[in-house]
């Protein structure tokens, strides 16, 4: 299995998102150039100062066809499962493939180049895109920078090209999911020793505000205007972190944040929330900082595209899931859905693994898409 093979090497790269992606960018370039297509480089620099890579590849003439989206970058692997192997270091065992990656979402890019290869240059009366970018893990970055740069992504907006996001899905077919949305209230303090006076301790000014979020968190999980059913679970999944300055026991914090995570979804407005978060934030005098990543996706059940993919797939019913992926960034292609091989519930683990099984089905799965709607 050619998949196998790709997998396994895609996964030696260590392209954790806070690293450049160029060697594994490179990589892929390579095979996608061996095996006919002409491939679009879109670079940038990250927001701490890293290079990134996007590529954005395209196989055949014509327009409209089939477009592929997958990501380069993983999360950390801080803590491993195997003392043998490490998190880049593929390992095969009970008919599984481990290592960080493997099915977020390596596994999936490796399918797809299979089964690219299954079709020459003449096989095409549309035209096959494949598009992998950095930075999916940490906010979708790569994607909108493909938005804005890529010729390629331009002409697919153009014609209205189908897409398939390959994030890990058990090969369902899935036609919407959340957003994500971010924001930071810091609390600033003075570091004194906390036997005197004169230090301002920070926690003591977050505090107060900390109460009001969980306030909120509580109304996410309880009001139905701020729920949508066709989720599970159905609500913004309001997240709360805390960090400090990390200061002695003895000296007063000079630095507090809150940091809040939550999931927009289609047909909830959370602008009331939002404007909530405001008003609190400044009678408690904090500063605040807001980060929109990625906007919900939704593609009707009912449309054209998601009849035709279950029907290819023999599948009943178009699922939702909690997660985002960069499909909220792809705003303009109308017709997308998320479909990859994998179980999301395996990705980010100490012992991230994909089945044999669903590779090899990946594989087949993604040249039944290209066959019906490129050749």
């Amino acid at each position: 299995m050619k998949a196998l093979r790709y997998a396994k090497r895609l996964i030696e790269f260590n392209s954790t998102s806070n690293r450049s992606n160029r060697a594994i960018s490179k990589y892929l370039e390579m095979k996608l150039t061996k095996h006919g297509f002409i491939v679009e480089r879109t670079g940038y620099v990250d927001r701490k100062g890293v290079r990134k890579v996007n590529i954005v590849a395209k196989k055949g003439t014509g327009y409209g066809g089939l477009a592929w989206f997958g990501h380069s970058d993983v999360v950390p692997a801080k803590r491993w499962f195997s003392k043998k192997y490490g998190p880049f270091e593929p390992a095969v065992a009970r008919e599984r493939l481990y290592g960080r990656g493997s099915c977020d979402m390596k596994g999936p890019i490796a399918c797809m180049l299979e089964a690219s290869q299954n079709f020459s240059w003449e096989d095409f009366q549309h035209p096959l895109y494949i598009v992998i970018t950095a930075d999916e893990e940490v906010g979708f970055d790569g994607a909108k920078v493909v938005v804005t740069d890529s010729k390629y992504y331009r002409e697919m907006v153009q014609h209205q090209t189908k897409a398939i996001i390959g994030e890990p899905t058990m090969l369902d077919v899935v036609h919407a999911h959340k957003g994500c949305y971010e924001f930071t209230a810091t609390a600033s303090g003075v570091a004194k020793h906390s036997s005197g006076r004169e230090g301002v301790n920070a926690n003591m000014k977050l505090i107060p505000f900390l109460s009001d979020m969980k306030e909120i968190c509580d109304q996410t999980e309880t009001d139905p205007a701020l729920q949508n059913t066709n989720f599970d679970p159905p609500s913004l999944s309001f997240n709360i972190s805390i960090e400090g300055d990390k200061t002695g026991f003895n000296v007063t914090s000079s630095k507090a944040m809150c940091h809040v995570n939550f999931r927009p979804m289609p047909d909830v407005d959370h602008t009331p929330l939002i404007e909530r978060v405001k008003k609190l934030a400044q009678q408690h005098e904090l500063k605040l900082e807001f980060h929109s990543y990625g906007e919900p996706l939704w593609v009707s059940p009912d449309s054209n595209f998601v009849a035709s993919a279950l029907k290819l797939l023999h599948k009943k019913n178009a699922l939702t899931v909690p997660f985002g992926t960069d499909g909220g960034v792809l705003a303009e292609l109308e017709n997308k859905i998320v479909c990859g091989p994998g179980n999301i519930a395996q990705a980010h683990t100490k012992n991230e693994w994909i089945s044999l099984e669903q590779m090899h089905q990946g594989t087949e799965v993604y040249s039944k898409m290209i066959r019906h709607w490129c050749c």
